[in-house]
């Protein structure tokens, strides 16, 4: 009994930190592509 409680404890955690790591890279992503089109420049062809 003991057992089988520690080993669904075990699996929820692992469950757990898989989506938090996979919610962290998907912001990084996001931040990234934000930062990107932060830095585009309008050039003179832009403007005109």
């Amino acid at each position: 009994m003991y057992l089988g409680d520690l080993l669904l404890m075990v699996f929820c955690m692992l469950i757990l930190v898989i989506c938090v790591l996979v919610g962290v890279a998907f912001l990084t992503l996001l931040e990234r592509k934000v930062l990107g089109y932060i830095q585009i420049c309008s050039g003179l062809m832009k403007l005109l």
